[in-house]
């Protein structure tokens, strides 16, 4: 209990929230987040500046796992409904301070795409639904999807939360950025314009 509260205060105080795991499962984790990404290398790399500083890019664009989680009305989603369209899964929780701090930027970019051509996919992990909801619903166009089981972090080797996956058009994730950053910032437009050619 006292863990808990401590986890969560560290959370409010505005640096991400870090998942617990026991230490093997959290070493191979990183191990594996860090087989995958390249900050250095892949065509998108140049774009690693300013608001996306933090942006981790492929060399080769990845296949993301056959992940589902829940839309408003609880009807399974998997990320491959979402192919064809440039896609941002965002990964947060309404007890995330920065997630809380960056879903006014997502909900902006979000408004400044066709939705046939980029979807933003913000996914919550709240155990409680309708705090999701009440969140969400003020940060329009944005849909509330959720994951009830806390799965998709450990599908998709997410380790703190707010954590960004940018997938292009063939569902392929081809970015991420861990942490906070301004989805509507001109560094992002540029980053997204450049996936829409």
């Amino acid at each position: 209990m006292i863990a808990a509260a401590v986890v969560v205060v560290a959370a409010l105080a505005g640096g991400a929230f870090y998942l617990t795991r026991p230490d093997s499962a959290a070493v191979q984790l990183k191990d594996q987040a860090a087989g995958a990404l390249d900050k250095t290398q892949g065509p998108l790399a140049a774009y690693a500046v300013g608001t996306l500083a933090k942006l981790e890019t492929h060399a080769q664009p990845k296949a993301v796992p056959a992940v589902s989680f829940d839309d408003r009305d609880g009807k399974p989603v998997s990320l491959a409904d979402f192919k064809g369209r440039v896609t941002v899964v965002n990964v947060w929780a309404t007890w995330c301070a920065p997630c809380v701090t960056e879903m006014p930027t997502l909900a902006a970019l979000q408004k400044g795409y066709p939705t046939d051509k980029l979807v933003v996919v913000p996914v919550s992990v709240d155990r409680d639904v309708a705090d999701a909801k009440s969140f969400i619903d003020v940060h329009a166009p944005l849909a509330l999807y959720h994951d009830p089981k806390f799965a998709l972090p450990h599908d998709l080797g997410v380790m703190g939360m707010p954590t960004t996956l940018i997938l292009d058009r063939n569902g392929r994730e081809v970015a991420r950025l861990s942490g906070e950053s301004d989805w509507n910032s001109p560094d992002a437009r540029k980053l997204f314009d450049a996936l829409l050619k």
